[in-house]
């Protein structure tokens, strides 16, 4: 059977599905992406001279949450596939300027620009900051300069490798590395409680991977100062 609802401006045509244990009736309708039932900036109402096309379908969201890692694959339109993140632990994260990627675990949702209940839920998404676990990183980094990082407060301070104790080769290569170097204070923070601000970059939901970059400068300041406001 088919029922046909009258909803404003936008004729929704859903099928009736019977159960033979109870003769229960159950509604299906599919959800849509067409605009044609709004009206016009203008105010003036939209001809409707079209059903729904099968190309207007939306599907329903993934939100992504955290957790061992569960995808599913949705066979789309032209026999392509996307890829349904339901639940993600990791991710590949880039530190920009250290010019580093390491895959590293996603621990936490903190900030999202569109909705607080993303947030409160702890919904992947594009866009979403989360905090990631830092010690790949931190340990990537004191392996290439030779340098400490992330001192926490009351803890005996690591001194950095003795350059006396390596081979002159390596210790040329840590003394042109140290030369240049320059880590943002905010960072070292961030590096001493083990955790990173970062920014995902991917759509957990169409591509099944949740990957992005390490926040730094500006950018950090800008997220760090609207969460304070919370």
């Amino acid at each position: 059977h088919h029922r046909v609802f009258i909803k404003g401006n936008c004729i929704h045509q859903s099928s009736t599905l019977s159960s033979p244990l109870n003769n229960k009736t159950f509604e299906t309708m599919g959800i849509n992406r067409e605009g044609r039932h709004k009206r016009r900036e203008t105010g003036g109402r939209r001809a409707k001279f079209c059903k729904k096309r099968k190309f207007l379908m939306g599907r329903p969201a993934a939100s992504t949450k955290i957790g061992e890692a569960r995808i599913h694959q949705v066979r789309c339109r032209g026999g392509n596939s996307k890829f349904r993140a339901l639940r993600l632990d990791s991710g590949n994260f880039s530190w920009g300027t250290e010019v580093c990627t390491r895959k590293v675990r996603v621990l936490d949702v903190t900030y999202n620009a569109s909705n607080n209940e993303l947030v409160r839920t702890k919904t992947l998404v594009k866009g979403a900051i989360v905090l990631i676990d830092a010690h790949s990183f931190k340990d990537w980094y004191e392996a290439h300069y030779g340098v400490k990082i992330g001192h926490k407060k009351g803890t005996e301070v690591v001194e950095d490798v003795d350059l006396a104790s390596v081979s002159k080769q390596i210790a040329a290569k840590f003394k042109g590395r140290r030369a240049n170097r320059s880590l943002e204070q905010a960072l070292d923070h961030q590096f001493a409680s083990g955790r990173l601000l970062a920014k995902i970059t991917s759509r957990p939901g169409q591509t099944g991977r949740c990957d992005g970059y390490i926040l730094e400068g500006k950018e950090l300041a800008f997220y760090q100062k609207q969460m304070a406001k919370k």
